[in-house]
């Protein structure tokens, strides 16, 4: 026979210990929301400043004695479309770029994993924005490689290759394709890379990512 007394202590038991377990779980609930609801960190310089939309900058290699920052530069016996290469000299900062991401009203910050286009301060010879875009296969040389004559802005499918994204690798900041402004749009997802053809440089989609910092010009 149990007594009133034991049977009132063990509800007040049991009736605390679902208090605590639904407390824990609304907790864990709240902070999960929270944590999807903050923005992705901001890239930064060389400096430790954010990467501003519209500011101009060099992308450098971290790794050094290869080359040197990131420009254009033709393929052989092809005069256009100009193609984004590495600088054949370590002491070459390349050329500047300014970096616009989709949602570029929202602060102008340049946040990690966040798709933006990337585009040449600079003229080119070929009569086409500077704005990066991926090129179609390239069945030489079975690659994918980085060009210009993208358009800025427009998200959709009709823009679907113009739009690039600066992730992690480990400490370091990588370039990456893999664009998620069109839902239902089938796309590729690798890291940017170097491909060399004769000599040169050429930025393309690798399994090897190249490793980059950014430098205010």
């Amino acid at each position: 026979m149990i007594r009133k007394s034991e049977f009132t202590m063990k509800n007040l038991s049991s009736s605390f210990l679902i208090f605590l377990i639904f407390m824990h779980t609304t907790n864990h609930m709240i902070t999960a929301e929270a944590t999807q609801n903050l923005p992705a960190p901001a890239v930064l310089d060389l400096d430790g400043d954010k990467l501003k939309e519209g500011t101009q900058y060099y992308i450098l290699p971290v790794i050094r004695g290869r080359g040197g920052g990131v420009t254009l530069s033709s393929r052989t016996n092809r005069t256009c479309p100009l193609y984004v290469s590495q600088a054949p000299s370590e002491v070459d900062n390349g050329l500047p770029l300014t970096f616009r991401p989709v949602d570029f009203n929202k602060g102008g910050v340049i946040r990690e994993s966040t798709d933006l286009n990337i585009q040449f301060s600079a003229v080119s010879i070929c009569i086409q924005s500077t704005v990066w875009k991926l090129d179609q296969y390239d069945e030489l040389t079975r690659q994918y490689f980085i060009t210009t004559g993208g358009v800025l802005g427009s998200p959709g499918p009709a823009t679907i290759s113009n739009w690039f994204k600066i992730g992690r690798n480990q400490s370091d900041y990588k370039l990456v394709f893999c664009p998620t402004v069109c839902s239902f749009c089938r796309v590729i997802c690798r890291d940017v890379g170097i491909f060399v053809e004769d000599g040169n440089r050429l930025l393309a989609l690798s399994d090897v990512p190249f490793r980059v910092m950014f430098k205010k010009a």
